[in-house]
């Protein structure tokens, strides 16, 4: 079987995701390149892989986690679903069965919180990765006067931390934000939509999500 570290070489796949990525900096969004994909896929198997799933699991939320954002090189609108459409037709053409393949498609088709949810392990697995890659240097814009809520949120970002604690069944996303650029209330406000997506994404894995930033207990 076709593996995760055979699709990070894959040119076509890092094409994709790279040119998704010149889109979005020309349309001032957040870094969204092959180092993010990267994060995501690893954080994504580390979740499964403490939760003790299988290898397999483990190996099809890495290539869920690489490939999630390929649709952007489309559109950012509906990037989820146009991802999961190149995705198939790639993955097709690999020595993957016809259930690994959706696997890995109706995970990326659902990491959106605008019209996704997560709806297995995997699919959690990838939304909750994804979700917490929160860090300064995702800011593409390198002028502050100029940032938008989400640069701000990001920049704002100290320290970001996913913590898994298997005998409590919960996943903890820790936060530390430089309040004078971003209140805690305000990352609250701005990202509620994703933490609820987390929190039903641990709910699917059986676990419960947190949030602490800057020490309080947001959720």
């Amino acid at each position: 079987m076709i593996g995760y570290k055979d699709i990070r070489k894959n040119e076509e796949i890092n094409a994709l995701i790279e040119k998704g990525n010149h889109v979005l900096y020309e349309l001032g969004y957040t870094e969204h390149s092959r180092k993010h994909a990267a994060k995501v896929a690893q954080r994504a198997g580390e979740i499964l892989e403490k939760l003790d799933y299988d290898k397999h699991s483990v190996e099809l939320a890495k290539i869920a986690g690489y490939m999630h954002d390929i649709g952007n090189c489309v559109n950012r609108n509906d990037h989820a679903h146009s991802g999961a459409i190149l995705a198939f037709q790639i993955l097709r053409g690999f020595d993957l069965s016809i259930d690994d393949v959706l696997t890995v498609v109706t995970a990326i088709g659902h990491h959106d919180e605008a019209t996704g949810t997560a709806v297995d392990a995997v699919s959690a697995a990838l939304i909750l990765a994804d979700k917490t890659d929160v860090r300064r240097n995702r800011v593409q814009n390198r002028n502050p006067a100029n940032f938008d809520i989400h640069d701000r949120v990001n920049y704002a970002a100290l320290k970001a931390t996913l913590e898994l604690k298997e005998e409590k069944k919960v996943i903890q996303m820790n936060l530390e934000l430089d309040d004078a650029i971003c209140t805690v209330m305000d990352y609250f406000e701005i990202f509620l939509e994703r933490m609820l997506m987390c929190r039903r994404a641990a709910e699917v894995l059986g676990c419960r999500f947190k949030l602490v930033a800057n020490g309080n207990k947001l959720c």
